[in-house]
């Protein structure tokens, strides 16, 4: 991917050197279990977050600064998640003044370990996500090398995960988030878990749709770039992970789709540049 020498996002809250103190204590065995509902059953990292807060959000919560310095690659890959941030922007913003209407940019929140957010404390063990509550992402860098562990190298796939939690920003100021979490409460555990597929498929084909017209726009990618983004879409994938874990892949607990479903619509998004082919709801 072409980046060096172009715009940086200023949408950055970079917490790096931040250190959170709070009163909520997690055992090695709790964030043990967490990473196997996040990263194995692909439960909603902030429920999960949630979940290991438990009673605790009553107590309060502080930050101090530290004399933590990053690495020169961790700061390249700063610099470049920046890059790609402000290629969202630009590319949202072009699409949406098609319609007359003015995209409201999210804020990436750079951190390590844990930090305050609108929807409970974010931990780097829940990997990148998205709070509707205060519409920012959330990003502990170290989750990049956890990425190429589970088999997504090269700087597309991060460009991926980061143009997928985007996608989650645009079903929320366009109210599918909202929709989908009202029909959700009137189901059960099953039809919950199927919802949120949907919900994710979308967000993945939404970020094929970026990639597709920020192509046009910039002429950014590079050979290989688009199997980069399919090779951590298939990594990513429930049945994957479930094999992985030596899980036995059982549909009724997919919450983010198969391997194939994902590669599928990352690919419908990135081949069409249409926002109207995402419609993951009906499956057209």
């Amino acid at each position: 991917m072409k980046w060096r020498n172009r715009r940086r996002s200023r949408n950055i809250d970079d917490r790096r050197r931040q250190r959170m103190k709070s009163g909520a204590k997690f055992s090695i065995g709790g964030i043990i279990m967490a990473l196997i509902a996040i990263f194995v059953f692909k439960q909603d990292p902030m429920q999960v977050v949630s979940g290991m807060v438990g009673g605790q959000s009553s107590q309060s919560t502080s930050t101090e600064q530290t004399n933590y310095q990053p690495s020169a690659e961790e700061q390249d890959v700063y610099d470049f998640v920046s890059v790609v941030l402000a290629d969202t922007e630009d590319t949202w913003t072009h699409i949406y003044r098609q319609s007359n209407a003015k995209y409201p940019h999210p804020t990436l929140v750079i951190y390590r370990d844990r930090t305050p957010t609108a929807c409970g404390t974010g931990q780097a063990a829940s990997g990148p996500f998205y709070c509707p509550a205060d519409q920012k992402i959330y990003l502990d860098l170290s989750f990049l090398a956890e990425l190429k562990r589970m088999g997504a190298s090269g700087d597309f796939a991060v460009a991926y995960v980061l143009a997928h939690e985007v996608g989650h920003h645009i079903q929320t100021v366009t109210g599918i988030s909202s929709k989908v979490r009202k029909a959700q409460s009137q189901t059960n555990k099953a039809g919950q878990n199927a919802l949120q597929v949907k919900m994710e498929l979308q967000a993945d084909c939404l970020a094929g749709v970026w990639a597709n017209q920020t192509q046009q726009r910039t002429q950014f990618l590079e050979s290989g770039d688009l199997e980069e983004a399919l090779s951590a879409a298939e990594a990513v994938g429930d049945d994957t992970l479930m094999k992985r874990a030596g899980v036995p892949p059982r549909r009724e607990n997919f919450t983010h789709g198969s391997s194939k479903e994902r590669m599928d619509w990352f690919n419908r998004g990135a081949n069409t540049g249409l926002v109207g082919s995402c419609d993951t709801f009906e499956g057209n």
